[in-house]
């Protein structure tokens, strides 16, 4: 079936350097084009910016369990949503006008959401619920388009359109619902969108991912929500008069997501991107007695490296609320919320990265000790009595410092190793 689909326009590639493009032509898979994302899609993610800004500034005003809650959910549920626009522009985006009138509306719902998140419980739930909706409604159709032009594709296509049915079905229904039973049908919808994806691996007959895209799509919402860490220690500072304590957590601040990108980019996101680039190279062409097992096994991969990016993302998302809540309350008693909220959120990121390299590589010698061995020390920094958020964070940046130059000699380590063998 990969061959099939493949092959149905081997020469696009020099026709698209020749010929000009017709405005409007049909999907096809997109295993062979570039792998750079396109400006549609950072257009696109600016809108997941704006929802992720209103949640965190609803957050800061309600920092609690109901309130850590609800930033939760909703951040679940829009990082879905941009998983499953990211997951269709890998296989399927031809950048014609259908697909980019779709994406343009597809971004004004999204920022229909960011206009409604901070009342999305409450007295924004209704236009929240429908910005949403009109967005998994504009995936459905893609989908559809797609399930009419590429046959091949159709098997795993038809699990999409079900899932996206039955999520769109239910975003709908909860409109009916009594308001407190509401975030529950909102919980199935996003259940039933987070297993659309494992569901489409799990069948033999399914798509490839385009390699080279995936990581860079995933490493790009990475920067976007360290740009939203950045912006944690720049509001402390701000809205603390800076003051000298504020200004130096806010260094310390910065000290940490910089930290963060580091160990993402430079080792977690970097190497996992790269081994799966390595499978793909290897991978056993259809028709070989072994390429259904090796293609499972890249599947899985694939999974893992995607879901992993949830705890990285929502992870960093925290980090960045802890450091601005302690610049403004540099002097509290510690072990406190604001406290746990930068461990947390480091100790998150820390799993999604493990996730990302275990998954990839299969192996735990990938993560072990590093970055598993961090984790404990991460949580028990968050539990020590003290009264100086200064130094609780300048603690995790020089900790998170000396994690990425750790993680950053044994990744060159390794890759000497590989290519000493």
């Amino acid at each position: 079936m990969t061959d099939d689909v493949r092959a149905q326009d081997p020469g696009r590639d020099e026709r698209s350097r020749t010929d000009p493009m017709p405005m409007v032509r049909p999907p096809q898979l997109n295993t062979e084009r570039e792998g750079n994302a396109t400006r549609l899609e950072l257009f696109f993610d600016l809108a997941y910016v704006l929802v992720v800004m209103e949640l965190v500034a609803t957050f800061v005003e309600d920092v609690s369990w109901h309130g850590l809650l609800v930033l939760a959910g909703l951040f679940v549920t829009m990082w879905f949503s941009w998983v499953g626009y990211t997951l269709y522009a890998n296989r399927f985006d031809t950048d014609d006008v259908v697909f980019r009138v779709a994406k343009l509306l597809a971004t004004m719902a999204v920022a229909g959401c960011a206009a409604s998140a901070s009342g999305a419980t409450g007295k924004h739930a209704v236009a929240f619920a429908l910005s949403f909706v009109l967005g998994r409604l504009i995936l459905l159709l893609l989908y559809v388009r797609a399930w009419q032009h590429v046959e091949g594709a159709r098997p795993t296509i038809r699990v999409y359109l079900l899932c996206l049915s039955v999520a769109s079905a239910l975003w709908l229904a909860s409109l009916a619902v009594p308001v407190e039973a509401r975030p529950w049908v909102w919980a199935a919808a996003v259940l039933v969108d987070a297993v659309g994806p494992v569901l489409a691996t799990l069948r033999e007959d399914r798509l490839p991912l385009h390699i080279e895209h995936l990581p860079e799509r995933f490493s790009l919402l990475v920067i976007l929500v360290l740009g939203e860490a950045v912006g944690g220690s720049v509001r402390g500072v701000h809205d603390a008069g800076w003051s000298a304590s504020a200004v130096l957590i806010g260094v310390a601040g910065f000290v940490v997501a910089g930290a963060l990108w580091w160990i993402y980019f430079d080792v977690g996101g970097d190497r996992s991107a790269g081994e799966l680039e390595h499978i793909a190279e290897k991978e056993p062409a259809a028709g070989d007695s072994e390429a259904g097992e090796e293609s499972n096994a890249t599947d899985e991969r694939h999974d893992l490296f995607v879901y992993g990016h949830l705890p990285i993302t929502f992870g960093i998302v925290l980090a960045g609320v802890g450091v601005e809540e302690l610049a403004l309350h540099p002097t509290d008693a510690l072990p406190s919320p604001y406290g746990w909220l930068l461990a947390g959120g480091v100790a998150l990121f820390l799993v999604g990265v493990a996730m990302i390299l275990g998954g990839t590589f299969r192996s735990w010698r990938a993560l072990w000790p590093w970055p598993a061995a961090v984790l404990p020390v991460v949580l028990v920094a968050a539990v020590v009595p003290h009264s100086s958020g200064l130094l609780l964070t300048a603690g995790f940046a020089v900790g998170l410092v000396l994690v990425a130059v750790s993680g950053t000699r044994r990744s060159r380590a390794r890759s000497r190793d590989a290519i000493t063998d």
